[in-house]
């Protein structure tokens, strides 16, 4: 008997069990007052009540535990994504962005402030939303972009096998660009001189990877600027589209 059948029969045995120790009850108290009458007024009024019982638990009980449950995950699941940035997004948001040839257009709008509300957020992702990256070539860049990927790969790895992932598509999306284009860069040898096709395949693996990346990043400044107020601020000083970025706080 597998886990599915047993678990089909123990809820069969439990319903039963109830069902005879109800009509158990209400036989012993047939037998000791003999007043089938009031047995049925009580009878019709816990009926009676039986839809607004259910109401109050699926609908009220349920919601409210369905909506805690959901909280905890989404927090469960930031601190996967906090864990991937700190290892791998914020520098690959700094190689990638030394491919896109027009960065200056959207790099103004993402140097986070300490007092930014959700509209300077809004205002952020629109302008990411909109913007038309241009990947160039630059090979030593490239090689540089491959060794670093490769070093993270078996993070990249352990991250694609986190079910509880699945729940936030497009953070898997953004995991799966840069998994590909970790394997392209993994199965070259040579990346000088790359033929035509080859050159506009990997930067549109970038473009795709770069995209992706940059929403995610931006999503995720959002969340610690609501919920970890002494992390956003590492974030900030660290973030890897300010040139002059550092660390240390100053005065």
């Amino acid at each position: 008997m597998n886990a599915k059948e047993f678990s089909k029969r123990f809820y069969l045995l439990i319903a039963g069990s109830l069902l005879l120790l109800s009509a158990f009850l209400y036989l012993l108290h047939y037998a000791i007052f003999s007043d089938s009458h009031h047995i049925f007024i009580y009878l019709l009024g816990d009926f009676a009540f039986l839809p607004i019982e259910v109401l109050f638990v699926t609908l009220i009980i349920d919601r409210v535990l369905e909506q805690r449950e959901k909280r905890s995950r989404m927090e469960k699941l930031n601190m996967v994504i906090g864990t991937f940035f700190s290892e791998v997004g914020s520098e690959l948001l700094a190689h990638l962005s030394s491919f896109d040839l027009n960065c200056n257009d959207i790099r103004e709008c993402l140097i986070l402030g300490p007092e930014w509300k959700l509209e300077e957020f809004d205002l952020a992702s629109q302008t990411v939303a909109e913007h038309d990256c241009m990947i160039g070539q630059s090979d030593d860049e490239l090689d540089d972009l491959r060794g670093f990927l490769l070093s993270r790969r078996p993070f990249l790895i352990t991250m694609l096998e986190n079910s509880s992932l699945l729940e936030h598509e497009t953070f898997t999306d953004l995991l799966w660009a840069v998994f590909h284009l970790t394997e392209e860069l993994k199965y070259r040898t040579m990346l000088e001189q790359l033929p035509e096709m080859d050159h506009q395949h990997i930067c549109s693996d970038i473009a795709r990877a770069y995209g992706l990346l940059v929403r995610e990043w931006l999503a995720y400044m959002r969340h610690l600027k609501s919920e970890y107020p002494y992390l956003y601020s590492l974030a900030m000083r660290t973030n890897p589209f300010n040139p002059k970025s550092s660390p240390v706080i100053e005065d």
